[in-house]
């Protein structure tokens, strides 16, 4: 009885998905279908595989990506126009996440679509939706530990993109790029890739003490835990590790953060473990520390490549890379969002 109740269930959910999916071709009815299967997205599982399956449907959501970047500068996204866009961003974080379409969802490149949205600077609330939506998407991606999307992020510079953001954006959006920073570096080639070069790890390790002195003035436990996480992967490489010993903020060495993290296991032991590896402040001027780590991590990679010129050309930027904003001179790395808004929530949890 209870196969038949499910076989039963199974065919209604599909009887109802199929006409929507169907109408996401017809722009008059686009809009309506978007908000309508945003919503209910959790409730159809097998929505990803039907979505990337059907005819034209991807195409349809790609027009409504296109149809913003006219409105990204000068910056006149409204509400409504961020609202719509992020519903199909919404679907297609669907499609990142389900094991069936990750890897076609890859091979098409779409990522690089939504590289636009997180290279703006504006800060009303419709952008940092739009960004906040965007970063879930990626988010959704790196969630899973598999090794080619790493490849497909670090060869796209996804790492300048979130370090800007970092540095500038909502605690909510901040959360969700370190977040992909963090899951980067947990990977192996992550952390050679960012440790390759003096330029990338003190470009990362920047934006990572800007943050602290930030968290002192407002503190987040959860943005704080990501931060810790980074630098206690970095401290994995050795020659980062002696850089560490320079320049890690005095607030990890401190009490500064004690109350904050009186009632956090996991991330006191994290600093725990941090502060043991990395041993006692260097009395090292801070000059010779950058000159010393410069010469210390080996220049590697970071040359150009099909797909970091694709990513360029949507930014709008040259294939030497993007900017950090506010961390320097530009670094060659070769509010509530529907999708980003989840992904923090659990993130804090």
């Amino acid at each position: 009885t209870n196969q038949i109740n499910k076989q039963t269930n199974k065919q209604t959910n599909m009887d109802e998905l199929l006409p929507l999916v169907l109408q996401l071709t017809n722009p008059d009815q686009r809009e309506g279908v978007l908000l309508e299967l945003s919503k209910k997205r959790e409730s159809f599982p097998d929505l990803a595989p039907i979505l990337w399956h059907s005819v034209g449907t991807v195409s349809a959501l790609l027009q409504e990506i296109a149809a913003i970047y006219p409105l990204l500068w000068p910056p006149t996204l409204t509400a409504h126009a961020s609202n719509r866009v992020c519903n199909a961003l919404a679907l297609l974080q669907c499609v990142a996440s389900h094991p069936e379409t990750r890897s076609l969802f890859l091979a098409a490149h779409i990522p690089l679509y939504l590289y636009p949205f997180l290279n703006t600077q504006s800060k009303s609330r419709p952008f940092e939706y739009l960004r906040l939506t965007s970063l879930g998407v990626i988010g959704a991606l790196v969630k899973v530990d598999d090794p080619e999307v790493i490849h497909f992020l670090l060869k796209t510079e996804i790492i300048p993109l979130c370090l800007r953001i970092m540095e500038s954006g909502s605690e909510l959006s901040k959360t969700v790029a370190t977040f992909i920073v963090q899951k980067v570096l947990l990977d192996e080639l992550g952390l050679q890739y960012v440790c390759a070069t003096g330029e990338r790890f003190y470009a990362v390790a920047t934006v990572l003490s800007n943050m602290m002195e930030l968290l002192t003035l407002n503190p987040s436990v959860r943005l704080l835990k990501h931060i810790v996480r980074c630098y206690l992967r970095l401290s994995d490489n050795l020659q980062a590790r002696e850089a560490l010993s320079k320049c890690l903020p005095p607030t990890l060495r401190d009490d500064t953060f004690a109350a904050a993290l009186r009632d956090d296991v996991t991330v006191k032991k994290w600093l725990n473990q941090l502060l043991s590896v990395v041993g006692p402040a260097s009395t090292s001027p801070p000059s010779s520390s950058t000159s010393s780590a410069s010469s210390n991590l080996a220049a590697m990679g970071g040359g150009n490549n099909n797909l970091g010129q694709m990513s360029n050309v949507l930014l709008g930027g040259s294939s030497r890379g993007v900017g950090v904003g506010g961390s320097g001179s530009g670094v060659s790395f070769g509010s509530d969002g529907l999708v980003g808004n989840s992904l923090a929530a659990e993130l804090g949890s």
